[in-house]
């Protein structure tokens, strides 16, 4: 298994899930490329049948507190095709941050939070084939931020991963990138200026 370490981000990613996604990085841009019918999403109305899978790149980052963020741009194709910061726990929580095509065919901010099963919560439509991303982890709590010009970050969510193998501070929370296509058979995804800060923003509700 191949490691990918990204300029600026302290701990390096490795594939995960299956099945496997396709990814480069090259001139400051990872690409990556979703195997047909691919999520993660388990729904709370029921699911049949095996687990949902989709391959990812993820790594285990530092203590403490942190902001991972990432300019996504997604060539949509088919409904729920989505470029995604990703949180992964174990096969029944996780976390997702998506920049996902909407059943009315619309690029929109969506997050959803698994705890044994998922929810889903679709935030706001954006113009365009691209949009800022960025996971925040302070204390045991995460956040979840989109914003259209990579100044001014709009709270999406503020939540707990917290479970019966959950780690102190979320320390067994792996943190990465996914690119998904539920109903299509394919979508790729790139993500650029990624920055990762050794800190949280003192205020998640005001736009820093």
């Amino acid at each position: 298994m191949t490691s990918l370490t990204l300029p600026g981000v302290p701990f390096a990613l490795a594939p995960d899930g299956e099945p496997a996604c396709g990814y480069e990085y090259a001139d400051g841009v990872l690409r990556m490329t979703a195997a047909a019918r691919t999520d993660l999403f388990v729904d709370p109305a029921g699911t049949v049948g095996e687990l949902p899978g989709a391959g990812r790149l993820v790594g285990l980052p530092p203590g403490g507190d942190f902001s991972l963020a990432a300019r996504v741009t997604v060539d949509f194709g088919s409904v729920y095709d989505a470029g995604v910061l990703v949180l992964y726990a174990s096969e029944r929580r996780w976390a997702k941050l998506c920049f996902e095509y909407s059943p009315q065919k619309l690029p929109t901010a969506v997050t959803v939070v698994t705890r044994g099963t998922s929810d889903d919560s679709n935030s706001f439509e954006v113009e365009g084939d691209s949009l800022w991303l960025r996971v925040t982890r302070g204390g045991r709590a995460w956040a979840f931020h989109a914003s259209t010009d990579g100044r001014w970050w709009r709270l999406l969510r503020y939540f707990g991963l917290d479970g019966p193998d959950a780690g102190a501070a979320g320390e067994e929370v792996l943190v990465g990138f996914l690119v998904q296509s539920p109903t299509g058979r394919s979508c790729t995804a790139a993500f650029e200026q990624i920055t990762f800060t050794a800190a949280a923003p003192a205020d998640l509700r005001d736009g820093s």
